[in-house]
């Protein structure tokens, strides 16, 4: 979605059910040219254990648009934002330690992530924010509970949320270890396809000049969403997957160069997640392939700068013949080698280069 669907996106803290309904909301249905971005934000829907999605993209690409369309559709209908400039404590909660001592009871203080349970906690900007918070946020996101702990107390709550973060690259990005943290990423772009940005204007002059019409015209397909999502929610611990299934996540892992496992896990429960959003029946290697890009988009690495600084293989060092194959009795020394000293060059001779202007000294005279 473009610049032209952003209109008023500035959210407060907090956007309740209520406050939606007093604050219309562009219909998730009606997006236009964003079938990534609408596919992994319902996939995080379905399942908020993928670890949220991170929406990479220019000014102006209504981000905060998706992220409230989104909310609608979730069983509070809650936004909540996480500002810039919040502290942990607002992010996570307080404990009241002076209670504590006094009474020997808990008053807990919810923060944010109390508040966006069950709906969608939005993070502009997220690059921009401290590692520390990020690393909460994250935290929470993957396993469902927030735990506050101060002093030798604890307590914990339900935190089950969709997390989407939001990031312009010329702002800087967050650290890879962060990053792979994320479920799902997508990379939005400006449209520059002449009618894909005048259906995004269209659509949005349309809804500021009648919302309350341009929402009925899309509320059979919102009140679908809404179904499908709760259903698809019920069916997930009923789908697994079989042999075929884990053989194709790995060889795109592999082939992706991915450090650790956990693309794999991701992977495999966006692929779930998207069988039980279409009713199937068992997960197959279609799904894995539909999600794979949205998994290692931020994961993938590059085999060629991975192994730069590492020796030739012997099998490029050493002489082939017509065949392409190495031998002879050299092949085993190289090999030998290369086992035990790594990083090794054999020694080559170099020629004598004569210098001038230097005269040569006499054999009679040493």
């Amino acid at each position: 979605m473009n610049g032209a669907m952003r209109g008023t996106d500035d959210l407060g803290s907090a956007a309740s059910a209520s406050g939606a309904a007093a604050r219309p909301v562009f219909p998730f249905a009606a997006l236009i040219g964003q079938a990534s971005l609408q596919q992994a934000l319902v996939l995080a829907a379905i399942d908020p254990g993928l670890g949220g999605v991170l929406i990479s993209g220019p000014r102006g690409t209504a981000k905060s648009t998706a992220a409230r369309a989104l909310a609608e559709l979730l069983p509070e209908g809650q936004l909540v934002n996480l500002p810039l400039g919040a502290s942990e404590d607002r992010l996570i909660g307080t404990l009241d330690i002076e209670t504590v001592l006094r009474d020997g009871s808990v008053r807990f203080s919810p923060g944010l992530l109390a508040k966006a349970h069950r709906g969608v906690l939005y993070v502009d900007e997220v690059n921009l924010l401290p590692d520390a918070l990020v690393d909460a946020l994250l935290d929470a996101a993957a396993s469902g509970v927030n735990t506050v702990e101060r002093d030798g107390v604890s307590h914990s709550h339900d935190a089950s949320f969709v997390l989407i973060g939001t990031m312009n690259p010329e702002e800087g990005e967050l650290r890879p270890q962060l990053i792979d943290r994320f479920g799902l990423m997508v990379e939005l772009q400006n449209a520059f396809e002449p009618q894909v940005r005048q259906a995004i204007v269209k659509a949005r002059f349309a809804f500021d000049l009648d919302a309350a019409g341009f929402r009925a015209a899309y509320a059979e397909q919102q009140a679908s969403y809404v179904r499908r999502i709760h259903s698809a929610r019920a069916a997930l611990p009923l789908l697994s997957f079989d042999d075929t299934v884990h053989a194709r996540v790995s060889a795109l892992c592999i082939d992706a160069a991915v450090d650790g496992l956990r693309a794999d896990l991701v992977m495999l429960r966006a692929a779930r997640a998207l069988a039980a959003f279409e009713q199937a029946d068992a997960v197959t290697v279609g799904h894995v392939e539909r999600v794979a890009d949205a998994v290692l988009l931020h994961r993938r690495r590059q085999r060629d700068s991975q192994h730069a600084n590492q020796r030739p293989s012997e099998s490029e060092a050493r002489p082939r013949d017509v065949a392409g194959d190495a031998s002879g009795p050299a092949a085993a020394s190289t090999s030998s080698s290369a086992d035990t000293d790594w990083g090794y060059l054999p020694p080559e001779p170099a020629p004598a280069v004569p210098v001038k202007g230097v005269i040569p000294l006499d054999p009679k005279k040493r």
